[in-house]
């Protein structure tokens, strides 16, 4: 089996806890060939763990973008900087993986979106809700229409960000508290569970959102909620309080209701989906949690071999991260905002 020799841009925590696993697991496929961080510490660190020479780490991600021999990039670095190093690394016409959202504005997501027609190369946008097998489940669950026609749902995402600034987490890096883009938490977390939503139910019409105003970097909002309506007309309310705790459980998560039942996922790790009918009967649909970064580098690793195409190109993604932008166009402004408005926007 020919393995890819993979360029890593960037070895933050994303690298560390989510990406690097996945990779052990298919180390039958891939080969980490050079490595890249702004940090030398974190270079140091990882080649001496992936026992590469010396020439072989970067802190300049331009220099390895020159190697002959690096088949593919993975490239997991600060919102900010998504779109810029995706872009240089296009021209070189290899294979990219690149974390979500796939650009800090919506300029520059418009800018992403084209890069694959206009550099001609494969890019996948590594967002592992549309790759997680409980999406996935719930998504076939609503297309079979399991539990008859689709009315509406609810789904209700909670974090602490203030107290997990103070924990070994995502939250604690810099670049995450006092965020150089549009959003802040709302867009770098909230645009994984529109992405989920958008999988389940297709295009987003229009969306009306409110929020509560804080000061502090990490979020303009403490919480937003917002209204979904979707082509298809599926109707939704999706609300995001970035800094407190739901105490009681079960948790609200998602709840899907429709003509015959209903169908709730508590929370991505809890391993089961319940569905229930309006006659009784139940039943609880087992998943594996945390799948998502496997499934998507075995995806980017078939697609680059040719046996299958990427299932999350830039302009898929483009349409998760303009959900989030209308909806903080929307809290700010009060007013309804449109969403895909083209049949290319409408990409499910």
């Amino acid at each position: 089996m020919h393995k890819i020799r993979l360029g890593v841009i960037g070895t933050g925590l994303a690298f560390e806890r989510l990406h690097y696993p996945a990779l052990q697991e298919l180390n039958d496929k891939y080969e980490i060939a050079a490595i890249c961080d702004r940090n030398p510490a974190k270079v140091e660190k990882w080649r001496q763990i992936l026992n590469l020479d010396p020439g072989d780490a970067y802190t300049d991600f331009r220099e390895m973008l020159k190697r002959a021999d690096v088949d593919a990039f993975d490239i997991i670095v600060p919102i900010e900087s998504n779109f810029t190093v995706t872009e240089a690394a296009a021209k070189t016409g290899k294979p990219i993986i690149c974390e979500k959202p796939l650009a800090p504005t919506k300029e520059q997501a418009e800018a992403a979106r084209n890069l694959p027609r206009k550099y001609k190369v494969p890019i996948m946008i590594a967002e592992n809700y549309r790759y997680a097998e409980e999406t996935n489940l719930i998504r076939d669950l609503v297309r079979t229409n399991a539990v008859g026609d689709t009315y509406y749902f609810i789904y209700n995402r909670v974090i602490d960000f203030p107290q997990d600034m103070e924990k070994d987490t995502f939250a604690a890096t810099e670049w995450r508290q006092h965020p150089e883009f549009p959003g802040g938490a709302i867009f770098d977390t909230g645009v994984h569970d529109m992405a989920a939503i958008r999988h389940i139910f297709g295009a987003v019409e229009s969306v009306h959102a409110f929020g509560v105003p804080q000061q502090r970097d990490f979020a303009p909002y403490t919480v937003i909620q917002a209204n979904l309506k979707f082509k298809n007309g599926v109707i939704g309310q999706f609300s995001f309080f970035t800094a407190g705790k739901e105490m009681q459980r079960p948790l609200i998560g998602l709840r899907i209701f429709g003509s015959n039942g209903m169908i709730y996922l508590e929370e991505t790790s809890c391993g089961t989906v319940n569905v229930a009918y309006n006659d009784g009967r139940s039943e609880q649909i087992p998943y594996r949690p945390n799948r998502g970064f496997y499934n998507e580098l075995l995806n980017f690793y078939k697609a680059a071999v040719g046996e299958e195409p990427i299932s999350v190109p830039p302009e898929l993604e483009y349409g998760d991260a303009d959900t989030i932008f209308a909806i903080l166009e929307s809290a700010k402004t009060g007013k309804v905002v449109e969403v895909d408005r083209t049949r290319e926007y409408a990409l499910v």
